[in-house]
């Protein structure tokens, strides 16, 4: 780090920019620019986390472009560019708490005189538009009287290691430092790869390996993977530990638990699984998940059908285990926050009002005016979930008190050790698990009850995700002088555009394409092209607290199998993830894993200065294949809306059948292999570019 970045205490800390300087800051340019943004990256999250359930920070990746635009093109001040990577980073972080829950509505329990989820109803634009919005704000209002007690006053003590980078760059731009040059390559590499293989598909989307059923040693067993620049860019940036045990869990669920269920259970038995699950009519109907054939009493793919029946269920209690487990070791931290936070409130005083430029936040009359607001909303509007008027007013109260403990958790938990390290999903399962029990204390049992739980769980997970967020760009602003007042403004304006085209891209992805709708699919979210894991996983636990319908003993096969991993001393919850999702997701997020430990390896082995995480021209080079790549995503789904458009795509543009004609169908694969290998080997090759300075 640089000089600006002392481990002092805040009373000898002198930011960047002197708290007596004056510059243009909160303008007009520079708020329009970070709502652009964070508009951006929330289209992005909304389309990474729905295929991979995974998301990646975009605050350092703002920042890198704004010191490129704003030199280049908008001069603008560091403070300017602060603005914008604020607004911006809101985006991403509403759309990560969004569908890592919302989507649920879509998978409670199923109503016998609709044939659809409960929750079905609620899947609309303006109830995702205003849940987003509430959760977004709420994290961002918690925040403002916290902001001296966990950012200023424990400078010392919490790193917030994002923000810290994040004022790095900005400081570094200021000073002529150029960053994003290596990014903007990777984006256009990611754009031009993306397109050869969505639109022209000249590259294949998911190469298989997969072993007969009637194979003596490894019956139907799958590796596969989606070669995107996306997973490729996101592997790169977790590295080889997580990406190592992420895929870990997708070995044993589909070399290992698959082909044993394969040999163990037999046709008829898993069909009827999938018809208990939802997944199939009944036995006489062909079709659903793997193809059952119900003259033949076959599956045309058995993995498929294993994994759907019972795999998922497993996946789902070693999620639910691992999210749990990580709650529990960060209870002392979540202890020593809510201490603090409440001695800190108690110290306030009226004559303690900050002078200094640095030091003025909005008022706490804001926090209580806000929340007072967000009540009478969450109450008042029929569009919220809620049977009665005193319903909704409850869980509204539920969503503030539960909102406020997790932020203050998700506050401090990133400033020790970062953002992607910040248990959300366990938060979020502690939530559900807390308001499914004083539901059932008062009595408000069965799938009814069901969307609102979903309400209250989704409340807090979209407002911790946002707070961990906002938390970095706090201390980002605090690092480079900014008013801390205007960035809290600079916030609610990102949160309000950004939850404006979030749940647009939500509908819009969940529309099924002509080929799903030809398959009796009605919403793509939740299928194999968009599987929603921890939506589904949310769900799960709601019907199963509420309605008793969970099939237990699945679900405690993978709870132990996430307690095997904790004792084997590995992260469970990141095995837990692998186990649940496809394998087609976990390998290639491997691949650039691996391809960061060997470039690491390499430069270690050369005496060479190991890239920072976020900094290095690796990195940055994957921040663009991770933006170009999830962004075409968006841009192309969106464009299939449109059926005229979609069989344009499908007959005038597909080079599959030609070069399949041309390869046979495993050449074609390798071909697409082939493209995915020169795809590493670019971001290998800015890797091992000379490291990008900060000094």
């Amino acid at each position: 780090m640089n000089d600006t970045t002392p481990r002092a205490g805040a009373k000898d800390f002198k930011p960047y920019v002197a708290a007596d300087r004056v510059l243009p800051e909160f303008t007009l340019k520079a708020v329009v620019a970070g709502a652009f943004f964070g508009v951006l990256f929330g289209a992005a999250t909304v389309y990474l986390a729905l295929k991979a359930g995974l998301t990646v920070s975009a605050s350092i990746p703002i920042a890198v472009i704004a010191i490129s635009l704003g030199r280049k093109v908008l001069k603008t001040n560091i403070l300017e560019n602060n603005i914008i990577q604020t607004a911006g980073s809101a985006g991403e972080s509403i759309a990560a708490g969004v569908v890592f829950t919302l989507p649920g509505f879509l998978f409670l329990s199923t109503n016998p005189a609709t044939g659809q989820s409960v929750g079905a109803g609620y899947f609309n634009y303006l109830t995702l538009f205003l849940l987003s919005l509430v959760g977004g704000v709420l994290g961002v209002l918690m925040m403002i009287p916290l902001r001296r007690s966990l950012i200023v006053k424990e400078h010392g003590q919490l790193q917030y290691p994002e923000g810290a980078a994040c004022a790095s760059v900005l400081i570094a731009g200021d000073k002529g430092g150029d960053f994003a040059k290596t990014a903007f390559q990777g984006v256009g590499l990611a754009l031009v790869y993306a397109i050869l293989q969505k639109v022209f598909h000249v590259i294949a989307e998911s190469p298989a390996w997969v072993t007969r059923q009637a194979n003596k040693w490894l019956p139907s067993a799958t590796v596969n993977g989606e070669i995107t620049p996306e997973y490729l860019g996101v592997g790169y940036i977790i590295g080889p530990r997580i990406g190592g045990v992420l895929v870990a869990g997708g070995v044993l669920a589909w070399l290992g638990l698959i082909p044993l269920l394969a040999v163990l259970v037999p046709p008829d038995a898993i069909a009827e699984q999938l018809v208990k699950l939802g997944m199939m009519r009944d036995l006489a109907t062909a079709g659903g998940p793997g193809g059952w054939d119900p003259a033949a009493h076959a599956f045309a793919n058995v993995p498929n059908a294993i994994y759907r029946a019972y795999i998922r269920q497993i996946g789902a209690g070693a999620v639910a285990a691992g999210g749990f487990i990580t709650l529990v070791k960060t209870l002392p931290t979540i202890w020593s926050s809510l201490r603090d936070s409440i001695r800190s409130l108690k110290g306030s005083r009226a004559g303690d009002r900050a002078v200094a430029r640095t030091e003025r936040d909005l008022s706490f009359v804001t926090v209580i005016v806000g929340s007072v607001g967000l009540v009478v909303v969450l109450t008042l509007l029929p569009i919220v979930p809620g049977r009665t008027l005193l319903n909704k007013f409850f869980i509204a109260l539920l969503v503030i008190v539960f909102g406020f403990i997790f932020v203050t958790v998700s506050s401090r938990i990133v400033g020790l050790i970062g953002s992607s390290s910040n248990p959300i999903s366990g938060m979020t399962i502690a939530t559900l698990m807390a308001t499914a029990m004083v539901f059932v204390g008062l009595s408000w049992t069965g799938s009814a009850y069901e969307p609102m739980a979903l309400v209250v769980g989704g409340m807090v997970c979209i407002a911790a995700a946002n707070a961990g967020a906002t938390s970095q760009d706090l201390k980002t602003g605090f690092l480079v002088g900014a008013t801390p007042r205007l960035q809290q403004l600079s916030l609610f304006v990102g949160a309000v555009f950004a939850s404006l085209v979030i749940g647009l891209t939500v509908q819009l992805l969940d529309k099924p394409t002509a080929e799903q709708a030809a398959q009796g699919i009605v919403h793509a979210i939740g299928s194999e092209k968009f599987p929603a894991p921890q939506a589904t996983l949310m769900a799960t636990l709601i019907k199963g607290l509420l309605s008793l319908n969970l099939d237990w003993t699945f679900v405690l096969v993978g709870v132990f199998l996430s307690v095997t991993m904790e004792l084997c001393g590995v992260k469970s919850l990141s095995f837990a993830v692998g186990a649940y999702l496809p394998l087609s997701t976990t390998l290639p997020i491997f691949a650039g894993g691996a391809l960061k430990g060997v470039v690491d390896w390499l430069a270690q082995r050369r005496g060479e200065k190991v890239e920072e995480s976020e900094l290095g021209g690796g990195s940055l080079f994957a921040t663009g294949l991770v933006a170009g790549g999830a962004l075409m995503g968006v841009i192309v789904a969106l464009l299939q809306v449109n059926d005229g458009v979609d069989r344009f795509f499908a007959t005038r543009l597909n080079l599959q059948p030609a070069l399949t004609r041309m390869l046979g169908a495993s050449g074609y694969e390798l071909l697409g292999v082939g493209f995915f290998a020169l795809l590493g080997l670019a971001l290998f090759r800015a890797g091992r570019k000379s490291r990008v300075s900060l000094d």
